[in-house]
């Protein structure tokens, strides 16, 4: 089998930026990631077991390389101390676990956080691309391509009409989803390539390096969530960790995420301390309008002017959403749009992307979970501790 991970720079960038923070402050965390497909595929994920063990073998023995621990190095938020743990650091494959219950593939990661939270991108790219690989590779790639070139042309359309105050900014986030490793590849090129004025960068990490990019993120749900197992008063578990952003970063990564809790349980922590510390805001579920006009109007109260700050939109985004979103709100802020699945497998009819994602369900032996703007997007296994969220933090069922 053809390897799918070759390199581990081949993940998001917010990856390293949480494990950098978590190294630091709580190294001690265990934690249970777990897999789930959330719509029914066109066959059953249990036949790909076998070679998604071969694949997580294969990712086991990876190590990061000196010249990619000299561009991590490189980032000016990362610390020296972080790049001496990546230069020693290796995946346990006894940390990661994946079997077969009917037609359901189950793969849970287990163990020390600093350990385990790395598997997740690499395990949905890796399921994703096995997925694909046993349909028609050769008409999927010419769709995509029609597809790709209409995206780029839209986009070029752009310079025929008049600017907003703030610039339309493209960013990909399409690695977890992504068709395959060299599919995201050919698109990120393309898009740079033909589209430099509006496509600003990639959150994959390697491809940042090799194309010349600005790599892309801060902060995802799961770094928040595990802030809720860490011995503070629940209700403050996104106080807490903000606070920890702020003092690890010092002004960089400063795009916080909104929605572990729904966005009025978070607006109600980003006090006026935090609105100024924090770039701006990204938005990950829910109606995106009135998310962002609730962001503005609470900017509003607090006397900041919203020009200053970013909104970042990166749920579910296709391009004419985005630039939906950009006429509603680019006279009012800055903005920024992270496409994924739409950008990295829109490949035609006949290829429908899996929606599959690897989410933390546990930390230091108590559940922890998102209360999402959609529902659907929770991921919990235990009722009682969502009912105790929802009450501590006033959110309706």
């Amino acid at each position: 089998m053809n390897p799918i991970i070759t390199s581990l720079l081949d993940t998001d960038l917010y990856k390293f930026t949480m494990w950098q923070a978590l190294l630091h402050r709580h190294p001690q965390t265990q934690s249970e990631y777990r897999f789930v497909c959330r719509n029914t595929p066109a066959y059953p994920l249990a036949e790909l077991l076998p070679e998604v063990n071969a694949a997580l073998d294969h990712l086991c023995t990876l190590r990061f390389t000196p010249d990619e621990l000299a561009y991590v190095g490189g980032l000016r938020y990362i610390k020296s101390d972080f790049v001496d743990f990546l230069r020693i650091f290796q995946f346990q494959r006894s940390f990661i676990n994946a079997w077969a219950e009917g037609d359901q593939l189950h793969i849970v990661a287990q163990g020390p956080q600093v350990h385990v939270m790395g598997f997740e991108i690499f395990v949905l790219a890796i399921v994703n691309e096995l997925y694909f690989r046993r349909f028609d590779t050769t008409a999927a790639l010419a769709s995509g391509r029609e597809r790709l070139a209409a995206k780029v042309q839209q986009l070029q359309a752009l310079a025929q009409h008049t600017s907003l105050r703030h610039p339309f900014e493209l960013f990909d986030f399409g690695l977890r989803r992504r068709y395959s490793g060299a599919w995201q590849r050919e698109v990120v090129q393309t898009f740079a390539r033909e589209a430099p004025q509006w496509f600003k960068g990639t959150s994959n990490v390697l491809l940042a390096r090799d194309l010349n990019l600005v790599p892309i993120g801060t902060m995802a749900h799961e770094y928040l969530q595990t802030y809720q197992a860490l011995g503070v008063r629940l209700r403050d578990f996104q106080k807490a960790a903000l606070e920890d952003w702020v003092q690890e970063y010092r002004g960089d990564l400063g795009i916080a995420l909104t929605d572990t809790v729904g966005m009025d349980a978070f607006l109600a922590d980003f006090d006026l301390y935090f609105a100024k510390l924090f770039d701006g805001l990204r938005h990950d579920s829910g109606d995106p309008v009135a998310w962002g006009e609730k962001a503005l109007a609470h900017y509003a109260r607090l006397r900041i002017d919203a020009n200053t700050k970013r909104l970042v939109f990166s749920d579910g985004l296709d391009l004419e959403r985005a630039l939906m979103l950009y006429r509603h709100f680019g006279d009012r802020t800055q903005l920024g749009f992270g496409i994924g699945t739409n950008l990295t497998n829109d490949m035609g009819p006949g290829h429908k992307p899996i929606n599959i994602v690897m989410k933390l369900v546990r930390a230091n032996g108590q559940p922890v979970a998102k209360l999402s703007d959609t529902p659907g997007k929770t991921l919990c296994d235990d009722e009682t501790y969502l009912a105790y969220l929802r009450q501590v933090f006033n959110v309706a069922n």
